[in-house]
């Protein structure tokens, strides 16, 4: 048999197909559909426990990063019956739909299905199905020529802010140019209540720190500046898992970070950069999941 045959490999007891294991999605990188798939069989014990109960959307790619990608909220045709569905609200749709049937993502099997449809990147709201939001999410946006850099030193100021209400917040890679604090919090809270909270905190930065820090969505605000997104707080937006893989040239990963890590990225002590999948199982290996913590309930928030 080759290996571009479709053939089914057995999870759990499911009888899970795979297909075009030598595609290359990554052409930079010569980056196949099967390494696709390894990655998100090793990483899963630190990745699923961000995934569960959250309905998930994907940006598929299925003739690779180079080619076109679309987002993808609802089951696609063909799902298999033992894949989790939840029938959920979706006020507003461009495609004037009252709900949608989610993925979610609890096992293993699901989320090899996943990789297998070419969805290379995974996004999550910050709440759990039927439940008010129990992550509050910073997400760092630098505006060129700023870069990681400057929202590292920006991170260290929101981590300190955050603190002081008694909120923990822990940092991670976009897997882009970009960074994202996670706070977990209580889950008593609406997510109108959560994202007035994200963003009187970002204004208040943005007004200590002007010259490097903006709370507002306007582009033409950004260039040199680090744009604090309140609005990833809303309740129909989603971010980037943790450990999801991004759609780059060659493949990188939305990397938890330590705090130590962010230091010495704001202050020059060590470059910054992106991370490999290679790289963040090593990282696993030798730390385990740094965001752990998320998976606890946090405070309430002021």
């Amino acid at each position: 048999m080759k290996k571009t045959d479709r053939f089914a490999v057995e999870i759990d007891g499911r009888a899970v197909e795979v297909s075009n294991i030598d595609k290359v999605l990554y052409p930079a990188a010569g980056f196949t559909k099967g390494e696709i798939i390894d990655y998100y069989t090793r990483i899963s014990p630190a990745l699923l426990p961000h995934l569960q109960d959250r309905a998930l959307t994907r940006i598929r790619f299925p003739n690779g990063v180079d080619g076109g990608s679309f987002f993808e909220k609802n089951a696609p045709a063909g799902t298999p019956s033992w894949v989790r569905l939840e029938t959920l609200p979706v006020p507003g749709s461009t495609k004037a739909r009252e709900t949608i049937d989610f993925v979610v993502v609890d096992d293993l099997s699901t989320l090899v299905w996943t990789a297998n449809l070419a969805g290379l990147e995974l996004h999550t709201p910050q709440w759990r199905v039927g439940h008010d939001p129990d992550l509050l999410v910073v997400d760092l946006d630098p505006g060129a020529p700023a870069g990681l850099v400057e929202c590292s030193a920006v991170a260290m100021l929101m981590r300190d802010r955050l603190a002081d209400d008694g909120v923990d917040a822990y940092p991670k890679t976009s897997g882009k140019k970009g960074m994202q604090l996670c706070c977990p919090i209580s889950g008593t809270q609406s997510a109108d209540v959560v994202s007035a909270y994200a963003k009187r905190v970002a204004e208040e930065l943005a007004k200590r720190v002007p010259g490097s820090i903006t709370a507002q969505m306007a582009k033409k605000l950004r260039p040199g500046k680090i744009f604090i997104d309140w609005s990833q707080n809303n309740a129909a937006k989603t971010t980037v898992a943790p450990y999801s893989l991004r759609a780059q040239p060659t493949p990188t990963v939305s990397t938890p970070l330590t705090w130590d890590e962010v230091e010495r990225w704001a202050t020059g002590a060590e470059p910054p950069r992106q991370f490999s999948p290679a790289e963040v199982l090593d990282r696993v290996d030798a730390h385990g999941d740094l965001l752990e913590p998320l998976l606890e309930p946090g405070p309430a928030l002021p």
